[in-house]
């Protein structure tokens, strides 16, 4: 096991996570996160776990996010521990619908040939066309969303009524369960959570470092 693949998946499922909380509270999402999110669906061949999500880059969001989690020490105003509970409340959701989707391969097989589908899309127009994200959330309602389990997200209505911003949380959603599986198969497990938390801590330090030394390189102060 990979302490450094499976912190990258992990990332991936809180920066899904965070963007539906952004989506359904606020009606916004970053696009480059959004983007490396949706991407990561459509890696069905990935040469490697950072591939996934285009580069390291990508996943900043999603790390950050994971570091105030790790991090956490009770003393947030309300709102901030709502955020945190919300994002962790999805993301663990996400993990719940992975483990109900590996014991239905004809699902897998289905969601497969979707992304496949959804990859075509991408092709021709971009990875977060509005037919894409449509067409992964219908993907998304038409599999996921059968199950006995499902996400509840909480937000404002006028956001969330609106048909672009629901697509976007069903797409985001399909894209935290690509990464809970993926978590999944670079040995990521429950009692790792539990008990790995200062392991992971340090993993996402150093991986958050290794983004900022990038970026500064690239946009080196003037």
């Amino acid at each position: 096991m990979s302490i450094e693949e499976s912190t990258i998946a992990l990332a991936g499922v809180f920066q899904a996570a965070e963007l539906v909380r952004s989506v359904a509270r606020h009606g916004l999402v970053d696009q480059a996160p959004f983007e490396s999110s949706l991407y990561s669906i459509l890696q069905l061949e990935a040469e490697s776990t950072e591939a996934v999500y285009g580069s390291i880059g990508g996943l900043k969001c999603g790390l950050t996010v994971m570091l105030n989690q790790l991090q956490k020490n009770n003393t947030g105003s309300p709102e901030l521990r709502r955020r945190e509970v919300e994002v962790m409340r999805y993301g663990l959701g996400t993990m719940l619908l992975e483990r109900k989707l590996i014991k239905r391969p004809d699902m897998l097989s289905e969601l497969q040939s979707g992304i496949e589908q959804a990859g075509e899309l991408a092709d021709s127009y971009s990875t977060v066309h509005p037919e894409v994200i449509t067409h992964l959330a219908r993907l998304y309602s038409n599999t996921l969303s059968t199950f006995d389990y499902r996400i509840q997200v909480s937000g404002e209505p006028r956001y969330l009524e609106n048909p672009n911003n629901a697509d976007k949380v069903r797409a985001l959603l399909l894209a935290g369960v690509r990464s809970a599986v993926l978590w999944r198969q670079k040995g990521g497990t429950r009692l790792q959570l539990l008990f790995s938390r200062g392991k992971i801590l340090r993993e996402v330090q150093r991986l958050l470092a290794q983004i900022n030394m990038v970026e500064q390189v690239s946009h080196p102060p003037r």
